[in-house]
């Protein structure tokens, strides 16, 4: 439901290409919001012939390259949606439910080498997220968009840090590889 509220967002931030819209996806609404290529442009269609959007006319060209603005019905959608009462996702990650089974099976060091692999990933998206905020926001801030705007990417960077965090402790609690499923070596001590 949410990525046609997503590509509205960006047209009327930017009136946009399909390939443009791709790539600033790419560069900051796929941050918090993921879609492929493909899926926006299907959606661009949808939302073309729902009314929402149209194809701004533009100058002739070799390409057949369309630029796409919002129109006052798809102004008066997203409104509607931003108006719309609604609850919190729950998580749904692999990961999490995979640490669970190790835990109900009584392993979890096969888990170690993923867990890094995790913080490294999530480490890196700290580090992107740290860099665009250094980049675009040291400067006094304007007005409520700019400021909305640095908000979405604090609640990215809370995020990260969470997941780095987290990802930290859930190393130091499982055990080692050679260790056994009660946190020992295995050995009897001798």
């Amino acid at each position: 439901m949410s990525l046609p509220h997503a590509i509205l967002t960006a047209l009327l931030e930017r009136p946009s290409s399909g390939l443009e819209l791709t790539r600033r996806f790419d560069r900051s609404i796929g941050y918090f919001w993921s879609a492929t290529h493909q899926q926006i442009y299907r959606e661009l269609g949808r939302l073309e012939k729902d009314g929402l959007i149209r194809a701004v006319p533009q100058p002739p060209s070799r390409g057949r390259r369309k630029e796409y603005e919002v129109l006052p019905a798809g102004r008066a959608a997203l409104t509607g949606w931003i108006a719309h009462d609604q609850d919190p996702k729950p998580i749904r990650d692999p990961l999490l439910l995979r640490l669970r089974a190790a835990a109900a099976v009584g392993s979890g060091a096969e888990l170690g080498g993923e867990l890094r692999r995790h913080l490294d990933l999530h480490l890196r998206q700290l580090a992107e997220y740290r860099e665009i905020e250094e980049r675009d926001f040291t400067a006094p801030q304007g007005g409520a968009e700019r400021r909305i705007q640095h908000l979405v990417l604090q609640a990215g960077i809370g995020l990260e840090t969470f997941w780095v965090e987290w990802l930290r402790a859930a190393a130091e609690v499982l055990p080692a590889p050679e260790d056994g499923p009660d946190g020992t070596d295995g050995t009897d001590g001798d």
